[in-house]
């Protein structure tokens, strides 16, 4: 059975033995492991039954740490940092030899975040390497944003999630890497591309690489659930061309009439983006668990977290 607590010198102790951890970030769960580890970040990719060429992404709980993973960080990186850490944004930079490769998938750049989880953030402070920790699920899966999500998918072969709540934000970080010193979006996030454009200017989005990827989450297959999903614009008359079948639908925006369907679950009633996307997984795996025919899902609008939101539901329905 896998152990659910609070108990931080219990995780720091797993995590001191080379073991995972489920722990608790702002955006989703993630799977932890000590980066200077090879067997230890090997037991990561066979639970997970992640791929070795997509990178993780390293963890830290200061500024001061980042030129330990990092052998430069650029003005704009500053900027960026300064902005939203603690928060939902990674930064690719170009990573110290120290750093290991499998963490890299072979790649000169590191992936780095410092999660806005106090939780988390004491944990991290109290061992003395920082920690990789990529979604904790399986490899294409729904992501977790409850501890008990990570529970269902691993009890028994994880020991420990670090219990910290639900996740806040809902949906992972927002990725950003730099390409002749200006600021390219490699993974759509909880930070929208116009707060990313506020701080930095000019912003290129590359958010898709199926060989070789720059970052985790530009996979076109991703956060998928079990059952058949779909992403559409009209909800009635897809469900009108679907007779006969059990469907669930997400939405965020109320039907003019009631639809004859299983079960439906609203991501906002108010068009907030935030609680769209902090609801998105649980109701994922609230659907998932109904042995429905279908899920669909309302396309959001194409702007700031709905392009985040409308990103993690077209990679669900590949």
């Amino acid at each position: 059975m896998t152990l659910v607590s609070k108990d931080i010198l219990k995780a720091a102790e797993i995590l001191s033995r080379d073991e995972l951890v489920a722990i608790p970030t702002e955006t989703v769960y993630g799977l932890a492991a000590n980066i200077y580890s090879d067997s230890a970040i090997k037991k990561i990719f066979e639970l997970k039954k992640r791929p070795f060429f997509n990178p993780l992404i390293v963890h830290i709980h200061s500024m001061e740490q980042v030129m330990e993973l990092a052998v430069d960080f650029p003005e704009k990186a500053q900027l960026l940092a300064k902005a939203f850490w603690p928060g939902s944004l990674t930064l690719i930079l170009k990573k110290q030899a120290a750093v290991p490769d499998l963490i890299t998938a072979g790649s000169n750049t590191v992936g780095i975040r410092m999660p806005h989880h106090d939780l988390t953030l004491k944990l991290l402070k109290s061992l003395p390497f920082p920690v990789a920790a990529p979604s904790a699920n399986p490899f294409t899966h729904i992501s977790p944003t409850t501890a008990q999500h990570v529970k269902n998918y691993f009890d028994g072969a994880l020991e420990m999630v670090l219990d910290g709540g639900d996740c806040k934000n809902g949906i992972e970080s927002t990725i950003v890497g730099f390409e002749n010193k200006e600021a390219v979006v490699y993974r759509l996030g909880s930070i929208s591309i116009e707060d990313i454009r506020a701080v930095v200017g000019n912003v290129t989005l590359k958010n898709n690489k199926d060989k070789a990827p720059n970052a985790p989450g530009m996979l076109e297959k991703h956060y998928a659930p079990q059952t058949k999903t779909y992403l559409v614009e009209n909800i009635a008359s897809f469900i009108a061309q679907h007779p006969h079948q059990k469907i669930g639908l997400l939405l965020h925006i109320k039907e003019s009439k009631e639809l004859e369907v299983a079960k439906t679950i609203y991501l906002t009633e108010t068009g907030d983006l935030k609680e769209a996307a902090s609801k998105l997984y649980s109701a994922m795996h609230d659907l998932d668990k109904l042995d429905l025919d279908l899920i669909v899902a309302q396309r959001l609008p194409d702007t700031g977290l709905g392009k985040s939101i409308n990103d993690r539901l077209e990679r669900a329905t590949k």
